[in-house]
This record gives C-alpha cells, sequence and structure tokens, in this order.
C-alpha cells in the first residue's frame, strides 16, 4: 500500500484534445495506455491537493485527536484545529508543498505521547528530509518554560532558515491571534491557563516577532506579525 502511494505523490492533471474537446485525465500510467503521450499533451496542471498533504493530515489527526483527544489550552476545543490554521496560513502565504505539510505536523513530536510518540525518523521516512527538518527546526526541548522559550529565541537569531522562521511566523500569528481575541472577552483571567506570567508570555511572543523580523524582512507574513505585535503591546501596556 505504502509503494502504491508514494508513486501517486506527484499526481498530474493532463489535457488531452481527443475529439476536438479537452479530457482530464489524472493516471501514474499514462504512457503505458498512451505510447505517444508526448505528442498530444497541450497544458499541464499541477494537482495542489497532494498526498503528501493528505498524509500529513491523516497523520497529524492521528497524534493529536485520534490517540489522546488532545484540546487547546483552557478549551473544549481539538488541538488538531490549530496546526490546521498554521498550515492554511502557510498556504495563503504561498508557502510550497513541504512546508504546507510541515505546518500541518509542526507539533506532532512535540506533542506525542509516550505510547505513540513520534519521532524525527518517522517524520523524515514518510514525508521526506525537508519536512523533517522543518518539524524539528520548531520542537522545543528541554526542561521548564524559561529555558525552553530562551532556546527557541536563540534558535530564531542564529539558525532558522527563510523556511523554519515562515513556518514559526505561521505558529505565532495562529496561537496570538486566538490570545488576543481571547483576552478580548475573558480579560486578565485568560493568562491564567500558561505555565507562565502575563508578563513572561507577553515578553518571549514580543521577542520572538522582533527575532524573526529582524532576521527576514522580506517575510511574506511581516504584515501580520507587526499587526499582532502592536496588539500584544496594547495587552501588555
Amino acid at each position: 500500500m505504502r509503494q502504491e502511494e508514494e508513486k501517486g505523490l506527484n499526481r498530474v492533471f493532463f489535457i488531452f484534445i481527443v475529439f476536438e474537446k479537452p479530457v482530464y485525465i489524472c493516471n501514474n500510467s499514462l504512457k503505458s495506455f498512451f505510447p505517444n503521450v508526448q505528442r498530444i499533451i497541450v497544458n499541464l496542471i499541477i494537482m495542489k491537493y497532494t498526498l503528501k498533504i493528505k498524509r500529513a493530515m491523516r497523520f497529524s489527526i492521528k497524534t493529536h485527536e485520534v490517540y489522546q483527544k488532545q484540546k487547546r489550552k483552557g478549551k473544549d476545543i481539538a488541538y488538531i484545529t490549530h496546526p490546521m490554521t498554521v498550515a492554511l496560513i502557510l498556504a495563503l502565504a504561498g508557502a510550497n508543498e513541504d512546508l504546507v505539510a510541515a505546518g500541518i505536523l509542526h507539533d506532532t513530536i512535540e506533542d506525542s505521547t509516550l505510547e505513540k510518540k513520534v519521532t524525527r525518523n518517522m517524520i523524515h521516512d514518510r514525508f521526506g528530509l525537508s519536512v523533517a527538518n522543518l518539524v524539528e527546526s520548531v520542537t522545543e526541548t528541554g526542561k521548564g518554560w524559561d529555558n525552553r522559550k530562551a532556546e527557541v529565541i536563540r534558535k530564531i537569531k542564529e539558525e532558522f532558515s527563510h523556511d523554519s522562521l515562515l513556518l514559526k511566523s505561521a505558529d505565532i500569528i495562529a496561537n496570538k491571534s486566538e490570545s488576543v481575541d481571547d483576552y478580548g472577552r475573558y480579560g486578565e483571567e485568560m493568562f491564567e491557563i500558561f505555565h507562565a506570567s502575563k508578563d513572561k508570555v507577553l515578553k518571549y511572543y514580543l521577542d520572538a516577532i522582533d527575532a524573526i523580523l529582524a532576521r527576514w524582512e522580506e517575510n511574506p507574513l511581516k504584515d501580520d506579525l507587526v499587526c499582532l505585535r502592536d496588539e500584544l503591546k496594547l495587552i501588555r501596556d
């Protein structure tokens, strides 16, 4: 089954002229049916909803929802809504397939259960080196909130590629836009769900946004980050 899925990874639509009308065919073995296919191809459309994206969605749903019914902090909302939101933001920003897949999978290593532990090797085997590197880059490691967040800031400043910066940007936008909305509804009470004080939480996210913007001025999500930064400053002050 895996081999058959891998063969279908880069499926495409070919448009043929048959009896003077366009016919759309999606098939992995076109040349076996049409030996002279190269002579009659008139256009090529790359599929957007690829097998890699479908498989990433299934993998993430199993990790966050099926195996543990993970919820958003302090809410009765399925956690899977977060990585799907991150992936949507990335897609709207023009990200490529691997980056969108990484958005879907970005919390699977960090949040998987001991019984169903997700590893970098698993991501690599199923989705390739690029996706594995991206997911690993934004996975928080170490003990203690302060240490983990300090390491994130360091990696943003010293290690992140543009793709990792874009992935982290989408993650921050998805998380903190939700926090801004929650603050409007619940006020200071909203910060009770975090493992750090209001001041620490806001300082971390403001520092992260500043570090991302300093590293990459051409970030496609720059305007969103600047707007979010202003909203977080209003909450802080």
